[in-house]
């Protein structure tokens, strides 16, 4: 009879960074999540004898091609695609594309193993799963972003299908590039199925998709504060970011009541003492949608508000928080500088926006601190929505769609309770989603057998 490998932790992460040399982020995601896995599964041996751990972090498949397209110099350019297919276990692979300078394989794996628990945490059938590209949408013209796109899907195309792998958008990729993509699908397959999702309304595409991320991770905050019998009413929140995420989490959190002062991008930060109205928010959608501007032009059309040029607004004192722009942006000493401002609660909208060590500040000081694959789950639960849209051939309506992303996410905050709740009042949430994703992604893989 074969004995398990009953490895500790610390043997475990070596035998992680030793497998995953110079890959930092996905070695971060890992270490994150181990973190509390391991004493969950210390006296569960059948998660030793089948290593399920091991095998979650270690992804199904990575696929890595050239894409080659031409821009409007007539010159040929070179990028590196990626799709990254992390875990199955419960349903199609899901998560989004990243057109990013920053992309590279360490990337997508963390946020495909990102993406597994996040996606169990819906309570859908969907696994876990990343792409994406080095290239750079900003500067290039809209015809070198079709051609790019184009290009791109040609080779990604083999690897997907709506039961099979479903990207979605992410940084760089909005309406428009899944439009290109989807085309491209279409016109090699010869099908129309449900194989993206965030497509347009015309085509396929959910109401309340542009918004989901940024109102579920308001939702989840507000189910955090409800807890201690508290809620969003005059509360101050500082948010970075001024994509999608960022924009909408501004607009919900007006909405229920709270004033955000600042949004980012990576050129620095805007602090609005006054707060950020609807028409305020309004403006941004349109001057870094459509305008591709940078936020410090805010200032120039807003007075009362100040630009702080390469800088991140963590300093600002608030009493919530939001992380909305990109990993690893929100540090040890950021996290200790809200705290001691007298931040509340944090809410993540970015995927793993804080540091291992700004989410230790956190936990130890015993803040309310939602991680990503919780808080922001509400992005991908729509896109789950509109699966289920393309395969019933329908769509459903836009009060429908909100209640729906309402119980979603207030469904994962009670599966982050059952796990996290450390007495005295706090809830390790953190602990409570790796815990809950990782049991229902577990069990469906000893069902399975070792496959």
């Amino acid at each position: 009879m074969a004995v398990s490998d009953h490895v500790d932790f610390n043997g475990f992460m070596e035998g992680v960074k030793r497998r995953n040399p110079h890959q930092p982020e996905f070695v971060q995601a890992v270490q994150e999540v181990a973190e509390d896995i391991f004493d969950f599964i210390e006296d569960k041996e059948e998660y030793h004898a089948q290593q399920i751990l091991r095998r979650i972090a270690e992804p199904d498949r990575v696929v890595s091609f050239r894409v080659c397209w031409e821009d409007d110099n007539g010159n040929i350019r070179v990028q590196r695609g990626y799709r990254v297919q992390n875990n199955n276990a419960i349903g199609p692979y899901k998560g989004g594309i990243r057109f990013h300078p920053s992309v590279n394989e360490s990337v997508l794996k963390f946020l495909a193993f990102e993406q597994t628990f996040k996606n169990a945490l819906t309570g859908l059938p969907m696994g876990g799963g990343k792409g994406g590209s080095n290239f750079n949408p900003k500067g290039k013209s809209v015809r070198e972003i079709m051609r790019f796109c184009q290009s791109f899907m040609t080779e990604l195309y083999r690897h997907i299908g709506a039961d099979i792998d479903v990207p979605a958008g992410d940084i760089g990729v909005g309406g428009r590039e899944i439009g290109y993509m989807f085309g491209q699908y279409k016109r090699i397959t010869n099908q129309f199925t449900g194989v993206l999702t965030g497509k347009g309304l015309e085509f396929g595409g959910s109401l309340i998709r542009p918004e989901a991320t940024g109102y579920g991770a308001v939702y989840f905050l507000a189910d955090m504060l409800a807890v201690k019998g508290a809620d969003l009413g005059g509360k101050t929140a500082v948010i970075s970011g001024s994509g999608n995420v960022a924009t909408h989490a501004a607009e919900k959190i007006v909405h229920l009541g709270g004033k955000p002062v600042t949004l980012s991008d990576s050129g620095g930060f805007i602090h609005d003492p006054e707060g950020l109205t609807l028409e305020k928010i309004n403006w941004v959608k349109a001057h870094k949608t459509h305008r591709r501007g940078r936020i410090s032009e805010y200032c120039d059309e807003f007075t009362g508000a100040s630009y702080h040029e390469g800088k991140t607004p963590w300093g600002v004192p608030c009493d919530v928080a939001l992380p909305c722009a990109t990993q690893n942006e929100l540090l040890g000493a950021d996290a200790r500088t809200l705290v001691a401002n007298g931040c509340v609660a944090v809410s993540e909208g970015a995927n793993m926006p804080s540091d291992l060590e700004a989410v230790h500040v956190f936990k130890d000081a015993k803040i309310m601190f939602a991680p990503g694959k919780a808080a922001n789950a509400g992005g991908v639960a729509v896109s789950g929505l509109e699966m289920s849209q393309n395969s019933e051939r329908r769509s459903w309506s836009e009060a429908e769609l909100q209640q729906m992303l309402k119980d979603i996410m207030a469904g994962i905050h009670a599966r982050c309770l059952t796990y996290g709740e450390q007495g005295g009042g706090y809830v390790d949430y953190v602990k409570g989603a790796n815990i809950a994703g990782f049991k229902k992604v577990a069990d469906a893989m000893l069902a399975f057998g070792v496959v």
